[in-house]
C-alpha cells in the first residue's frame, strides 16, 4: 500500500495487519497522516503543535519492533493526537491560552499519553482547544478558529474540536479528547466521528480538572472498534489518580459485539425539555428503528429529570474561578470574553449554593441509576441541532441566550451523573452535515454502550461517511 489518502483513513486493525504482513509500514502511515496535515490544516486549523521529526523518529522505531517480530502493545505504530489541555513531555499544553507560559518546563505526560506512548502510539502532535476547555465551540485567543472539514465554515465542536476536525480529515487514526460538559460528544457529532465518554474515572487523570469530577478523557476515532482500541489503552490505571476506578479485566476489543437483541433501550427525543432541529429529531428516530431492526425492545419514554443546567453551571462556573482565581489583572483583560465572565459569575457562588448544587447532582445520579434498573441503555441526540457557523459561541437564532449549554442539552446531565455516553453518527443534515446518536449506559458499564455503538455502527448509513475534503483546498 502506498502513501495516499485511503492509508491516511485506514483503520488501526487495518494497519496493524499490514504491519504485520509487512504490506505496509508504520513510516508510511505516519507519513500518509502528515501528508494531509500538510495539505489540510492550514484549512482547518486542527493543531496547536505538529513534530514531524518526532513522529517520523517514533515511526522508525515502531517499524524496526514490526521488523523484528517485537511490536509492543495494541496500536504499535498507529498515528495519534494529543488535545492541548492534556500533559505531555517535551511540549507545550498551552490550553488554548495567553495565560500559559509556553517555556515550561513540561517534564510530565498525563496518565493517558503514557499509556499510548507505551503501547507505541506514534503521536503527531497536539489538537487545538478553546481557552481551558471552557466551551462547546474551538477558538480561542491562542490558536484562533478551528473549522470543520465538512464545511469549513462552520465550527467542528468543542472544546475538542481539534481532535474532531484531525480525525474526520484523516489527520491522524486516534485522537485523545476530554469531556467536562459534552466536550468528547459534541465535536464528534459535528464532525461525524465516535466518541467516547468514558464512566468517570475509568481513564485516570493528572493533574485532575478544576472543573472536578465532571470531567473524563476518552478517545475519539473513526470507528466503534478503533475507539474500544485506544479505550482499552487509556483505561490502563495510573497512581497519580486517587479518584479512578479499580482496574477492571473487561476486554473491550474482545467483548465486542454486533448483537443487542433483547436490550430495552429507552428512546427520548428531547429529554423533555429541549428543542430539537428537526434534521436531528427525525435522523435519531430512524435510528431509533434501526435499534428495533437489531432486534432491542425499544421505547418512547424520558428519563423524568428536568433540565439539570442551573446544577451543572453552579459546578461549572465555580470550576473556572477555582481554575483562574490567581491571575494577574493583565492576564485577566488577556483571557476569552466568555470565559471572563464565566470565571466572574464563579466567585459570586456561595459555598451553600455549591454544597447545593452537588446534592442536587447526586439526587439526578440515583434517579439515572434507577432508571437503567429497568432500561439497559438510553439513546437521544448528541445535539439539538447540526454544526453552526465558525467562531460563534450560539447559532444566531439563540444569539440572545448565548451560552453554549443551551444548544447542548442532551450531553451535560450525563456529566453530572458520570456515566458512560458516547456520540455516533446517525445521519446527514439537509446541508449534508453530520448529525450524532448519544448513547448512554448505566454507571461503569462501558462495554455496554461501546456494543450498542458498534451494533449500531454495522447498519447504520453514514457509518463510513467521509467528509468532500476538496473543498477544503
Amino acid at each position: 500500500m502506498t502513501v495516499s489518502n485511503d492509508l491516511a483513513y485506514a483503520t488501526v486493525t487495518e494497519l496493524l495487519d499490514g504491519y504485520r504482513d509487512g504490506a505496509i509500514s508504520p513510516v508510511e502511515a505516519t507519513k500518509a497522516a502528515l501528508a494531509q496535515i500538510e495539505k489540510y490544516n492550514g484549512a482547518l486549523n486542527a493543531f496547536v503543535l505538529i513534530d514531524e521529526d518526532y513522529a517520523l523518529a517514533k515511526a522508525r522505531e515502531s517499524e524496526a519492533r514490526w521488523q523484528a517480530g517485537t511490536p509492543i502493545g495494541l496500536i504499535d505504530g498507529v498515528p495519534t493526537t494529543i488535545k492541548d489541555i492534556i500533559l505531555t513531555e517535551g511540549w507545550p499544553t498551552l490550553r488554548g491560552s495567553m495565560t500559559v507560559d509556553a517555556a515550561g518546563p513540561w517534564n510530565d505526560d498525563a496518565p493517558c499519553v503514557a499509556r499510548l506512548k507505551e503501547h507505541g502510539a506514534v503521536i503527531l502532535g497536539k489538537t487545538t482547544t478553546p481557552e481551558f476547555g471552557w466551551k462547546g465551540v474551538t477558538d480561542s485567543p491562542r490558536t484562533g478558529i478551528t473549522r470543520n472539514p465538512w464545511n469549513r465554515n462552520m465550527t467542528p465542536g468543542g472544546s475538542s474540536g481539534g481532535a474532531s476536525a484531525a480525525c474526520a480529515a484523516g489527520m491522524g487514526v486516534l485522537h485523545v479528547g476530554t469531556d467536562g460538559g459534552g466536550s468528547i460528544r459534541i465535536p464528534s457529532s459535528f464532525a461525524g466521528i465516535f466518541g467516547l465518554k468514558p464512566s468517570f474515572g475509568r481513564v485516570p487523570a493528572w493533574p485532575l480538572s478544576p472543573f472536578g469530577s465532571v470531567a473524563h478523557i476518552g478517545p475519539m476515532a473513526r470507528t466503534v472498534r478503533d475507539g474500544a482500541i485506544m479505550f482499552q489503552v487509556m483505561s490502563e490505571p495510573d497512581v497519580r489518580d486517587w479518584t479512578s476506578l479499580p482496574p477492571t479485566n473487561t476486554d473491550y476489543v474482545g467483548g465486542l459485539s454486533a448483537s443487542i437483541r433483547g436490550k430495552k433501550i429507552a428512546y427520548s427525543p428531547a429529554l423533555g425539555y429541549a428543542k430539537v432541529h428537526p434534521d436531528v429529531a427525525a435522523a435519531v428516530k430512524n435510528a431509533a428503528k434501526l435499534f428495533e431492526d437489531l432486534g432491542a425492545h425499544v421505547e418512547e419514554v424520558d428519563p423524568g429529570f428536568e433540565n439539570p443546567l442551573p446544577i451543572f453551571n453552579t459546578l461549572w462556573w465555580s470550576g473556572a474561578y477555582f481554575a483562574l482565581r490567581n491571575v494577574t489583572d493583565k492576564q485577566l483583560d488577556e483571557l476569552d470574553p466568555g470565559l471572563r465572565q464565566v470565571v466572574e459569575e464563579g466567585e459570586k457562588i456561595s459555598l451553600a449554593e455549591y454544597l447545593q448544587a452537588n446534592q442536587a447532582r447526586g439526587e439526578l445520579g440515583i434517579r439515572m441509576r434507577k432508571f437503567h434498573q429497568e432500561y439497559d441503555l438510553l439513546i437521544t441526540p448528541a445535539l439539538a441541532l447540526p454544526a453552526f457557523e465558525a467562531g460563534k459561541l450560539a447559532p444566531d437564532d439563540l444569539a440572545e441566550v448565548g451560552a453554549w449549554v443551551d444548544w447542548t442539552p442532551f450531553s451535560y446531565p450525563f456529566n453530572l451523573t458520570q456515566q458512560p455516553a458516547c456520540s455516533i453518527p446517525c445521519g446527514l443534515s439537509a446541508d449534508g452535515l453530520p448529525i450524532g446518536l448519544q448513547i448512554v449506559g448505566p454507571m461503569q458499564d462501558d462495554l455496554a454502550v461501546l456494543n450498542a455503538a458498534f451494533a449500531f455502527e454495522q447498519v447504520s448509513p453514514v457509518a463510513t461517511a467521509r467528509p468532500d475534503l476538496s473543498k477544503l483546498l
